[in-house]
């Protein structure tokens, strides 16, 4: 039995979900979201950009196009009508691609029922402003209540019902504090959570959201290095130190440090970091082999999130004197035409640092830079 900090027996609070809910967004992630809420109680309207894709998955009752395997639940429909999809919505998720998510915005401002709550599932910041998702939504549409989904979730997995958690963050005023389970986190949590996906809450939105951006590019240096050739230690190093920058721009951002160690953070990055199902590591992997950027995915048009915010998460740090080197190092090669050895042999040959950073002691590398034979350039 658990007990609180007095000793009294801790009794788990009941909270509602949602009868009625909203996913825009009809790739992968936003379908398996949709199948998953409809399991319990929920009735789910999924909307999708183009109306032949919406009937396709009204006929078929699956997702051709992205997730094929599954059979969806029978309390999802999908349209194409955004009015259609949100009139009767109680909640909302947004599940679209971060550089989509100011345009999405705004065009569900018009028919958005008033003060719903609105849960971001996109990752990301955006390159103009600096700006986190959640503050994109809540720039666009005031007055409602803007949280965040972020964990280790391939969405083919979570469809199948493999065993799934991720985080969901919201901000907590006094009235949800009071009586947490009728806050929107509470509800949307119950909402969204099944036999084998749990879902866990937390106040912390930038460092939720922070896990989730950064997380992407570190998996692109990860990809770099595996193509490249080089095995675990590398990739292990890399995942460590990533999680210390994702930590440190967390932190200068109001975050906590704490919160990039759970699922959002350290979760979702080595899941990110250890399988070339996701894009981001795909990227770095062909790349590390050689492939030209424009001949990887076999020359189709993929969005790759941590391309983009290569350059938007290291914008936003050079701004707050955050260092970032992993991050930098992969922006150098994405966006100045660096070449992968030769950037990476410079990351290795850094100063020696204390990890702990109460310590902040430096030493000049010994080894002198680019002089080791052990960066070979793989690139074409």
């Amino acid at each position: 039995m658990k007990v609180d900090r007095f000793g009294g027996a801790l009794y788990p609070r009941a909270a509602l979900p949602f009868s009625n809910i909203a996913i825009i967004g009809a790739g992968a992630y936003g379908t398996a979201l949709a199948h998953v809420a409809a399991q319990g109680q929920t009735h789910v309207t999924l909307w999708a950009r183009n109306a032949d894709h919406a009937e396709d998955l009204n006929n078929a009752g699956r997702n051709e196009r992205y997730l094929p395997e599954v059979d969806l639940a029978p309390r999802l429909r999908a349209t194409a009508d955004l009015a259609d999809a949100l009139s009767r919505a109680e909640a909302a998720l947004l599940v679209v691609p971060s550089r989509a998510v100011r345009d999405m915005s705004q065009a569900m401002r018009k028919v958005i029922p008033d003060g719903i709550p609105i849960t971001v599932c996109a990752k990301g910041i955006e390159a103009q402003t600096g700006f986190l998702m959640s503050q994109i939504v809540e720039d666009e549409l005031p007055g409602h209540s803007v949280g965040a989904l972020s964990g280790p979730t391939f969405a083919r997995e979570l469809a199948l019902g493999h065993p799934s958690a991720a985080t969901l963050a919201f901000a907590f005023d006094q009235a949800s504090r009071l009586n947490p389970e009728t806050s929107a986190a509470a509800r949307m949590a119950v909402t969204l959570t099944t036999h084998a996906f749990r879902t866990y809450l937390s106040d912390d939105l930038v460092g939720v959201e922070i896990g989730g951006a950064v997380k992407n590019v570190i998996a692109i240096a990860c990809g770099m290095m595996s193509g490249a050739g080089y095995s675990e230690n590398t990739r292990a190093a890399l995942i460590t130190r990533g999680l210390d920058e994702m930590k440190a721009l967390a932190e200068a951002l109001g975050g906590r440090r704490e919160t990039v160690t759970g699922l959002s953070g350290i979760g979702d990055l080595t899941l990110t970091c250890s399988s070339t199902t996701s894009r981001n590591m795909s990227l770095g992997t062909q790349l590390g082999k050689g492939v030209p950027r424009a001949e990887c995915f076999d020359g189709q048009p993929i969005v790759v999130e941590g391309e983009a915010n290569a350059k938007s998460v290291t914008d936003l740090a050079r701004k707050l004197s955050v260092p970032m080197p992993i991050c930098e190092t992969v922006r150098s090669i994405l966006h100045d035409d660096q070449p992968i050895a030769e950037t990476f042999a410079r990351f290795w040959s850094e100063p020696i640092e204390s990890e702990p950073r109460a310590m902040s002691l430096t030493f000049e590398h010994p080894a002198p830079t680019l002089a080791s034979p052990v960066f070979k350039e793989t690139a074409t």
